[in-house]
Protein backbone atom coordinates (compact mmCIF):
# COMPACT_ATOMS: atom_id res chain seq x y z
CA UNK A 1 0.00 0.00 0.00
CA UNK A 2 1.38 3.41 -0.96
CA UNK A 3 0.85 5.92 1.84
CA UNK A 4 1.67 8.99 -0.26
CA UNK A 5 -0.63 9.81 -3.13
CA UNK A 6 1.63 11.73 -5.51
CA UNK A 7 4.44 10.06 -7.39
CA UNK A 8 6.85 12.86 -6.45
CA UNK A 9 6.11 12.47 -2.74
CA UNK A 10 6.36 8.68 -2.96
CA UNK A 11 9.72 8.90 -4.70
CA UNK A 12 11.02 11.33 -2.09
CA UNK A 13 9.88 9.01 0.71
CA UNK A 14 11.64 6.04 -0.91
CA UNK A 15 14.83 8.06 -1.21
CA UNK A 16 14.68 8.99 2.48
CA UNK A 17 13.53 5.73 4.05
CA UNK A 18 14.55 2.96 1.62
CA UNK A 19 17.99 4.10 0.46
CA UNK A 20 21.15 5.32 2.12
CA UNK A 21 20.75 4.91 5.89
CA UNK A 22 17.33 3.27 5.91
CA UNK A 23 14.49 3.13 8.36
CA UNK A 24 14.08 0.07 10.58
CA UNK A 25 11.92 -2.59 8.92
CA UNK A 26 10.01 -5.50 10.45
CA UNK A 27 10.63 -8.88 8.88
CA UNK A 28 7.64 -9.97 6.80
CA UNK A 29 8.34 -13.61 7.73
CA UNK A 30 8.20 -12.83 11.47
CA UNK A 31 7.48 -9.20 12.47
CA UNK A 32 8.91 -9.78 15.96
CA UNK A 33 12.30 -9.32 14.32
CA UNK A 34 13.67 -6.26 12.57
CA UNK A 35 16.44 -5.00 10.33
CA UNK A 36 18.05 -1.79 9.16
CA UNK A 37 20.26 -1.27 6.14
CA UNK A 38 22.67 0.92 4.32
CA UNK A 39 21.79 0.81 0.61
CA UNK A 40 24.37 2.56 -1.62
CA UNK A 41 23.52 4.87 -4.54
CA UNK A 42 24.46 2.18 -7.05
CA UNK A 43 21.40 0.17 -5.98
CA UNK A 44 19.15 3.21 -6.39
CA UNK A 45 20.51 3.50 -9.94
CA UNK A 46 19.54 -0.11 -10.63
CA UNK A 47 23.09 -1.47 -10.65
CA UNK A 48 24.04 -4.75 -8.93
CA UNK A 49 25.62 -4.49 -5.49
CA UNK A 50 26.95 -7.08 -3.08
CA UNK A 51 25.69 -7.58 0.48
CA UNK A 52 27.29 -7.63 3.92
CA UNK A 53 25.20 -8.86 6.86
CA UNK A 54 26.50 -7.45 10.17
CA UNK A 55 25.18 -9.16 13.30
CA UNK A 56 24.90 -7.39 16.65
CA UNK A 57 26.14 -8.55 20.04
CA UNK A 58 24.19 -9.27 23.21
CA UNK A 59 23.23 -5.64 23.80
CA UNK A 60 21.65 -5.38 20.32
CA UNK A 61 22.52 -1.65 20.02
CA UNK A 62 25.54 -2.46 17.86
CA UNK A 63 23.13 -3.15 14.98
CA UNK A 64 22.94 0.60 14.36
CA UNK A 65 26.65 1.10 15.07
CA UNK A 66 27.56 -1.54 12.50
CA UNK A 67 25.17 -0.14 9.89
CA UNK A 68 26.72 3.31 10.28
CA UNK A 69 30.25 1.95 10.73
CA UNK A 70 30.16 0.01 7.44
CA UNK A 71 28.27 2.66 5.43
CA UNK A 72 31.41 4.26 3.97
CA UNK A 73 32.75 0.81 3.06
CA UNK A 74 29.42 0.11 1.36
CA UNK A 75 29.46 3.40 -0.52
CA UNK A 76 32.92 2.93 -2.02
CA UNK A 77 32.61 -0.81 -2.64
CA UNK A 78 29.03 -0.94 -3.99
CA UNK A 79 27.97 -3.15 -1.10
CA UNK A 80 24.72 -2.94 0.84
CA UNK A 81 24.79 -3.56 4.60
CA UNK A 82 21.96 -5.40 6.36
CA UNK A 83 21.86 -5.49 10.17
CA UNK A 84 19.26 -7.80 11.72
CA UNK A 85 17.82 -7.08 15.15
CA UNK A 86 16.97 -10.14 17.25
CA UNK A 87 15.44 -8.65 20.44
CA UNK A 88 15.91 -10.03 23.93
CA UNK A 89 12.89 -11.60 25.61
CA UNK A 90 11.25 -12.51 22.31
CA UNK A 91 9.65 -15.59 23.92
CA UNK A 92 8.73 -13.75 27.13
CA UNK A 93 11.35 -15.52 29.24
CA UNK A 94 13.99 -12.79 29.48
CA UNK A 95 16.49 -14.83 27.45
CA UNK A 96 19.40 -12.94 25.90
CA UNK A 97 21.42 -15.50 24.00
CA UNK A 98 19.14 -17.71 21.92
CA UNK A 99 20.10 -16.23 18.56
CA UNK A 100 23.78 -16.98 19.17
CA UNK A 101 23.12 -20.72 18.88
CA UNK A 102 20.78 -20.36 15.83
CA UNK A 103 17.91 -22.23 17.50
CA UNK A 104 15.71 -21.01 20.37
CA UNK A 105 12.58 -23.06 21.02
CA UNK A 106 10.71 -23.03 17.70
CA UNK A 107 12.71 -20.09 16.33
CA UNK A 108 15.34 -20.81 13.67
CA UNK A 109 17.41 -17.64 13.58
CA UNK A 110 19.48 -18.88 10.66
CA UNK A 111 16.41 -19.34 8.47
CA UNK A 112 14.98 -16.06 9.69
CA UNK A 113 18.14 -14.25 8.59
CA UNK A 114 17.99 -15.94 5.19
CA UNK A 115 14.37 -14.82 4.82
CA UNK A 116 15.38 -11.23 5.63
CA UNK A 117 18.09 -11.33 2.97
CA UNK A 118 15.70 -12.78 0.40
CA UNK A 119 13.03 -10.19 1.25
CA UNK A 120 15.47 -7.31 0.80
CA UNK A 121 16.98 -8.84 -2.34
CA UNK A 122 13.51 -8.83 -3.90
CA UNK A 123 12.83 -5.28 -2.67
CA UNK A 124 15.99 -3.91 -4.27
CA UNK A 125 16.04 -6.28 -7.28
CA UNK A 126 19.41 -7.78 -6.32
CA UNK A 127 20.97 -11.23 -6.45
CA UNK A 128 22.02 -11.84 -2.86
CA UNK A 129 22.05 -15.63 -3.07
CA UNK A 130 25.52 -15.33 -1.51
CA UNK A 131 26.54 -12.64 0.94
CA UNK A 132 29.26 -11.80 3.45
CA UNK A 133 28.67 -11.93 7.19
CA UNK A 134 30.40 -10.19 10.08
CA UNK A 135 29.50 -10.54 13.73
CA UNK A 136 31.18 -9.49 16.94
CA UNK A 137 30.79 -11.02 20.40
CA UNK A 138 27.28 -12.51 20.30
CA UNK A 139 27.31 -11.83 16.57
CA UNK A 140 30.57 -13.77 16.35
CA UNK A 141 28.73 -16.73 17.87
CA UNK A 142 26.05 -16.41 15.19
CA UNK A 143 28.45 -15.89 12.29
CA UNK A 144 30.67 -18.93 12.74
CA UNK A 145 27.70 -21.20 13.44
CA UNK A 146 25.86 -19.85 10.39
CA UNK A 147 28.99 -20.60 8.35
CA UNK A 148 29.00 -24.18 9.66
CA UNK A 149 25.36 -24.73 8.74
CA UNK A 150 25.06 -22.63 5.55
CA UNK A 151 28.53 -22.19 3.98
CA UNK A 152 26.99 -22.23 0.51
CA UNK A 153 25.20 -18.95 1.34
CA UNK A 154 28.37 -16.98 2.07
CA UNK A 155 31.21 -15.43 0.09
CA UNK A 156 33.04 -14.40 3.28
CA UNK A 157 32.68 -14.82 7.05
CA UNK A 158 34.27 -12.49 9.62
CA UNK A 159 34.09 -13.92 13.13
CA UNK A 160 34.73 -11.38 15.89
CA UNK A 161 35.49 -12.34 19.50
CA UNK A 162 32.78 -14.92 20.24
CA UNK A 163 32.51 -15.95 23.88
CA UNK A 164 31.95 -19.61 23.00
CA UNK A 165 32.75 -21.58 19.88
CA UNK A 166 31.46 -24.65 18.07
CA UNK A 167 34.38 -26.77 16.93
CA UNK A 168 34.21 -29.12 13.96
CA UNK A 169 34.11 -32.25 16.09
CA UNK A 170 32.25 -35.40 14.97
CA UNK A 171 32.52 -36.85 18.48
CA UNK A 172 30.46 -34.14 20.24
CA UNK A 173 26.92 -32.87 19.77
CA UNK A 174 25.82 -29.31 18.99
CA UNK A 175 26.64 -26.72 20.18
CA UNK A 176 30.09 -27.90 21.40
CA UNK A 177 30.63 -30.06 18.31
CA UNK A 178 29.04 -30.97 14.99
CA UNK A 179 28.15 -34.65 15.38
CA UNK A 180 24.38 -34.06 15.18
CA UNK A 181 24.43 -30.97 12.95
CA UNK A 182 22.51 -32.70 10.15
CA UNK A 183 19.83 -33.87 12.57
CA UNK A 184 19.57 -30.46 14.26
CA UNK A 185 19.31 -28.40 11.09
CA UNK A 186 17.83 -30.81 8.58
CA UNK A 187 20.71 -30.62 6.10
CA UNK A 188 24.09 -32.33 5.75
CA UNK A 189 27.30 -30.76 6.98
CA UNK A 190 28.81 -29.36 3.76
CA UNK A 191 32.56 -29.50 4.39
CA UNK A 192 33.35 -29.00 0.70
CA UNK A 193 31.64 -25.59 0.63
CA UNK A 194 33.06 -24.60 4.02
CA UNK A 195 36.60 -25.32 2.83
CA UNK A 196 36.14 -22.84 -0.03
CA UNK A 197 34.90 -20.02 2.22
CA UNK A 198 37.27 -17.11 3.00
CA UNK A 199 37.18 -16.69 6.78
CA UNK A 200 38.58 -13.97 9.02
CA UNK A 201 38.78 -14.33 12.79
CA UNK A 202 39.47 -11.17 14.78
CA UNK A 203 39.88 -10.52 18.51
CA UNK A 204 41.60 -8.02 20.77
CA UNK A 205 44.80 -9.31 22.35
CA UNK A 206 43.65 -7.86 25.69
CA UNK A 207 40.15 -9.39 25.51
CA UNK A 208 40.82 -11.52 28.57
CA UNK A 209 37.82 -11.22 30.92
CA UNK A 210 36.03 -14.52 31.47
CA UNK A 211 33.07 -13.65 33.73
CA UNK A 212 30.56 -13.68 30.85
CA UNK A 213 31.91 -16.61 28.86
CA UNK A 214 32.53 -19.37 31.41
CA UNK A 215 29.74 -21.96 31.32
CA UNK A 216 28.83 -23.56 34.64
CA UNK A 217 26.73 -26.67 35.35
CA UNK A 218 23.06 -25.73 35.47
CA UNK A 219 23.43 -22.65 33.26
CA UNK A 220 21.32 -22.32 30.12
CA UNK A 221 23.92 -23.53 27.62
CA UNK A 222 25.97 -25.82 29.81
CA UNK A 223 27.03 -29.13 28.32
CA UNK A 224 30.10 -31.30 28.69
CA UNK A 225 32.99 -29.68 26.89
CA UNK A 226 31.48 -26.19 26.97
CA UNK A 227 34.74 -24.61 28.19
CA UNK A 228 37.23 -26.95 26.54
CA UNK A 229 38.17 -24.57 23.70
CA UNK A 230 40.03 -22.30 26.11
CA UNK A 231 39.63 -19.89 28.99
CA UNK A 232 39.64 -16.51 27.21
CA UNK A 233 38.18 -15.25 23.94
CA UNK A 234 41.57 -15.23 22.15
CA UNK A 235 42.21 -18.82 23.27
CA UNK A 236 38.78 -19.97 22.14
CA UNK A 237 39.06 -18.21 18.79
CA UNK A 238 42.48 -19.82 18.22
CA UNK A 239 40.85 -23.20 18.86
CA UNK A 240 38.14 -22.36 16.32
CA UNK A 241 40.76 -21.32 13.77
CA UNK A 242 42.63 -24.61 14.20
CA UNK A 243 39.37 -26.51 13.86
CA UNK A 244 38.51 -24.74 10.59
CA UNK A 245 42.05 -25.03 9.21
CA UNK A 246 42.08 -28.77 9.90
CA UNK A 247 39.33 -29.26 7.28
CA UNK A 248 40.97 -27.00 4.70
CA UNK A 249 39.53 -23.55 5.46
CA UNK A 250 41.87 -20.62 4.77
CA UNK A 251 41.62 -18.55 7.97
CA UNK A 252 42.99 -15.02 8.32
CA UNK A 253 43.59 -14.56 12.05
CA UNK A 254 43.87 -10.99 13.35
CA UNK A 255 44.76 -10.62 17.03
CA UNK A 256 44.71 -6.85 17.51
CA UNK A 257 47.25 -5.49 20.02
CA UNK A 258 46.13 -3.04 22.67
CA UNK A 259 42.43 -3.84 22.24
CA UNK A 260 40.12 -5.52 24.74
CA UNK A 261 36.44 -6.26 23.96
CA UNK A 262 35.81 -3.26 21.71
CA UNK A 263 33.80 -3.95 18.58
CA UNK A 264 34.35 -0.62 16.84
CA UNK A 265 38.15 -0.81 17.11
CA UNK A 266 38.33 -3.96 14.98
CA UNK A 267 36.21 -2.68 12.09
CA UNK A 268 39.24 -1.41 10.17
CA UNK A 269 40.68 -4.93 10.08
CA UNK A 270 37.33 -6.33 8.96
CA UNK A 271 36.93 -3.74 6.19
CA UNK A 272 40.44 -4.46 4.91
CA UNK A 273 39.70 -8.20 4.75
CA UNK A 274 36.34 -7.66 3.05
CA UNK A 275 37.80 -5.22 0.52
CA UNK A 276 40.44 -7.77 -0.51
CA UNK A 277 37.95 -10.62 -0.61
CA UNK A 278 35.42 -8.62 -2.60
CA UNK A 279 38.06 -7.60 -5.15
CA UNK A 280 39.06 -11.26 -5.59
CA UNK A 281 35.41 -12.29 -5.91
CA UNK A 282 34.75 -9.69 -8.60
CA UNK A 283 37.89 -10.56 -10.56
CA UNK A 284 36.75 -14.13 -11.14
Amino acid sequence: MQELGTSAAAARARAIYDYGHTAIFASTADPRFHMLLYVPPAAADGRPVDLLVAVHGTGRTSAMEFRDGFAEFGLYNDCAVLCPIFPMNVRGDGARSGYKYLIEGDIRYDLLLISMVEEMAAKYAQDWSRFAMFGYSGGGHFTHRFALVHPERLWAACVGAPGSVTLIDPERDWWVGTRDLAEKFGKPFNLEELAKLPVQMVVGKLDLETWEITHKPGSAYWMEGANDAGETRPERLRSLARSFEAVGVNVTFDEVPGISHDRMKVLGHVKAFLTRTLAERRSR
